[in-house]
């Protein structure tokens, strides 16, 4: 995909489809008021008339106007005047290019990029254009016998700017959401690959190609061999009853010189049956969304290796299966972590932080800046938020405030859920140093306090995205998330965006 700007009217500028915006009671966009000039009123005639909704995403092509150079005109509605926001923005956009779904254009010129955008500047606003129009075109046909009719098929985005000193922000955002498409892409194709082809082996070899891809990137496979050597028989008690092999991929970017690296630590669950604690048969199928976490963390180091970032990243994801079987782990085992704790395995389905914590523990090897986890960890995550926000934890307030602020500006949000010693008591045990489960109750928090017996002294966040990195239903699919909110993250540590 190309992007380019332009200071041009909407009504001048060539190509196959310009989008403008209507507000409610008939205010017109910067670029509908252009049109609207140039067309002898056409735009508001068809207001009055009730041929064009201002409801916000409320849509229509408009074909072969006179007095307008590009072959369509996408009108969508903005809602309120002066309330627009990043979301509302974002999702009219998404309204327009669906009105597009079909046609044979090959570039698209956004002129919402004109409006005043609550908290968003000519960067976010270009960013936000290529990243909505990204997500909007991405279809997973990989294992389809033929390909979805309907897609779009864009070469070039266009995003108007109100004047030249804009265009060089507005063009590294869409140099930046380009790399940030690329890499949800990435992770959206993991996730959305069935568990006999996305295998712990399969997400090594990707790790390994995205090393060949970036020169900047290098990848290192440790097998179980050497991961039981770790000590790690927290991770490996987990893959007893899977004849697959559990991997530790370890991925570095080095574009910081000796500064400490951002450890970004991913669980990769290939699939999740429970293990010997046996899901419930309906939507088991999901349980392939349970590496999203492990897909997330290696696309935001691909990010950060293409756009070459002055920072160091590392990436580390214990990856394997969970199945029950004649010599998968029971309920009621207790295992030694690499740290030397002890834990009394109360559920075997509460698996994730069990790989987690081994992934910690050797994480500390790079004496880490920072160190933020992410993994589909809890149904009590969705429960709590829906699938809206990611939930953050951690003992630091000051890196919790960093995260959100990064997910506010990716438009890819997280709530802060607290932490403390009242839940941590949840984990007692009788037999080993803590079990791996508390109550029900606050069970997104005890599964975060279960992590944090394994991160003392370290910068360290918790990301949940059980309920943000995939969908159900007929629109099921890994979303992405949370790639945008991680690389946000990446770029202000970097100081990378102005």
């Amino acid at each position: 995909m190309q992007y380019f700007t332009t200071t041009s009217g909407a009504a001048s500028r060539p190509g196959h489809a310009v989008i403008v915006g209507v507000y409610e009671k008939g205010k017109l966009s910067r670029g509908a008021e252009d049109i609207d000039s140039a067309t002898g009123g056409s735009i508001r005639k068809l207001l009055r008339q009730g041929d064009l909704c201002d409801q916000l995403g409320a849509s229509r092509v408009l074909r072969s106007i006179s007095g307008v150079r590009a072959q369509r005109i996408v009108v969508v509605g903005l809602g309120k005047p002066g309330a627009l926001d990043v979301s509302q923005f974002r999702y009219a956009l998404r309204s327009a290019i669906e009105c597009l779904r079909g046609s044979k254009i090959n570039d698209v010129t956004n002129y919402l990029t004109l409006e005043d955008v609550e908290d968003a500047n000519a960067y976010y606003l270009a960013r936000h254009t290529v990243e909505t129009i990204g997500s909007k075109l991405y279809a997973f046909n990989e294992l389809k016998s033929s390909k979805v009719v309907g897609d779009i098929p864009l070469k070039r985005v266009g995003i108007a700017v109100a004047n030249r000193g804009d265009a060089s922000k507005a063009m590294l955002g869409a140099e930046h959401a380009g790399a940030i498409v690329r890499g949800m892409d990435l992770a959206r194709d993991l996730g959305n690959l069935p568990p006999n082809v996305c295998t712990p082996s399969y997400l090594a070899s990707t790790a390994q190609r995205l090393a060949k891809q970036h020169t900047n990137l290098q990848t290192r496979i440790i097998n179980e061999p050497e991961i039981r050597k770790l000590g790690m028989r927290s991770f490996l008690s987990v893959t007893n009853g899977s004849s697959e092999p559990a991997k530790l991929i370890v991925m570095q970017y080095k574009g910081g010189g000796k500064d400490k690296p951002v450890v970004l630590v991913g669980k990769g669950i290939t699939f999740d049956s429970g293990g010997i604690s046996l899901k419930p048969g309906p939507d088991m199928d999901e349980m392939k969304f349970d590496m999203c976490g492990a897909a997330s963390v290696m696309a935001a180091i691909a990010i950060a290796a293409e756009l070459r970032l002055p920072i160091n990243v590392n990436v580390v994801v214990p990856t394997c299966e969970n199945l029950p079987g004649n010599t998968a782990t029971r309920p009621g085992d207790i295992i030694r972590s690499m740290s030397g704790q002890t834990i009394e395995i109360l559920n075997t389905d509460a698996e994730g932080r069990l790989i987690l914590c081994d992934a910690l523990t050797y994480s500390r090897r790079f004496k880490p800046h920072t160190i933020i986890d992410v993994a589909t960890l809890t149904g009590a995550c969705v429960i709590a938020l829906g699938h809206y926000r990611t939930a953050v934890m951690s003992p630091s307030d000051s890196l919790v405030a960093k995260i959100t602020a990064a997910g506010i500006a990716a438009d890819d949000r997280c709530w802060h859920m607290p932490m403390g010693p009242e839940y941590e008591r949840l984990l007692r045990s009788n037999f080993a140093d803590m079990a791996n489960v508390g109550t029900r109750e606050g069970g997104a928090i005890s599964a975060a306090c279960f992590l944090g017996k394994f991160t003392e002294g370290l910068n360290w966040a918790h990301l949940d995205i059980a309920g943000t990195a995939y969908r159900s239903g007929l629109r099921k699919g890994a979303t992405g998330r949370p790639v945008p909110v991680l690389t946000e993250f990446l770029l202000r540590h970097a100081g990378a965006l102005h």
